[in-house]
């Protein structure tokens, strides 16, 4: 590509070339032969100011989806340590806390659990404030699709659902890890700020520590992070049992420099309550596994206020 040509007694040619090739050495034998006293600088050069700005056209801009004031993403390095469960109580439990509107939109392509944690099994009615690829396939389909068929997706159930009227939150249960699914949601829309969910188990720590890299690369806020089945108290004797570890979220958020959003005991209230339909903070609101979601919600809506006066 060539950027630039200077006339006059004396002339300057600047070209952008790919790397490797023997383009280079043929423009200066070109040279060698035509000018009286050829000086070729082939050094590398970075581009200049205004090629990056002609380069920047081309990268996505993320947009605000209507009727929408914050988007929150629930998330986590690996799967099974109780994202979607956190993600549908969360949803839940803001609305109450803040008497607002929530939606709740389920981004696990392949594994959307959405439908059956809030006991939606048809597709949406007009005024819903959900969505889920789950109201797309079957139940028991597999989804088996390629990166950018996934990316499609996501863009459609992003900025082509009726949302509203007037949500002042939308809950993203993302799929676990750091896929396409992250990357396509970090470029596509403005999103608030990230809860990252882990057990307390190392293993589980360490891909949650991954996560809160990946959207610090994206410059995504993390909210904090979320220790889910902290604990196991026995229902017949009482006894407590940190049966994944113990205070390892907690001093992940500490050198993360975040906050610990709440503890999640490890109960069969929630996970029957999830089973069923009937989330915990609905169920039995007043147990003290629902408090715990309530503390956290309500600490979300603390961050969400503060980043909002930034």
């Amino acid at each position: 590509m060539m950027a630039s040509v200077v006339g006059g007694s004396q002339c300057s040619l600047s070209v952008l070339l790919r790397r490797g090739g023997g383009l280079r050495q043929v423009l200066v034998r070109g040279f060698s032969t035509h000018a009286d006293k050829p000086k070729a600088d082939c050094s590398k050069t970075k581009l200049a100011d205004h090629q990056k700005e002609v380069m920047k056209r081309g990268l996505p801009r993320r947009s605000k989806i209507p009727n929408v004031s914050n988007v929150i993403v629930v998330a986590s390095g690996k799967g099974g340590v109780g994202k979607s469960t956190t993600a549908v109580n969360l949803a839940l439990a803001l609305a109450e806390v803040d008497n607002c509107g929530v939606g709740l939109l389920d981004m696990d392509v392949f594994g959307p659990s959405i439908p059956r944690m809030m006991n939606l099994s048809a597709p949406p009615e007009i005024d819903q404030s959900g969505m889920s690829m789950g109201f797309l396939v079957e139940e028991k389909a597999a989804v088996v699709w390629r990166g950018p068929m996934v990316m499609s997706a996501v863009q459609r159930l992003l900025l082509h659902t009726a949302w509203g009227p007037d949500l002042k939150y939308l809950v993203l249960d993302m799929p676990p890890g750091t896929g396409d699914t992250q990357l396509s949601i970090s470029q596509l829309i403005d999103v608030t700020g990230a809860i990252i969910v882990s057990t307390p188990q190392d293993i589980a720590l360490l891909d949650a520590r991954r996560g809160a890299e990946m959207f610090s690369k994206v410059h995504i806020p993390v909210l904090g992070l979320v220790e889910n089945m902290s604990v196991f108290c026995c229902p017949k004797c009482g006894h407590q049992e940190h049966i994944f570890g113990q205070l390892g979220v907690q001093r992940m958020a500490e050198e993360l420099d975040v906050d610990l959003l709440g503890e999640v005991p490890l109960n069969l209230s929630i996970r029957e309550g999830a089973d069923r339909g009937r989330p915990i903070v609905i169920s039995e609101c007043s147990s003290p596994q629902a408090r715990s979601y309530f503390n956290i919600a309500a600490k979300v809506s603390q961050k969400v206020a503060h980043l909002k006066t930034k």
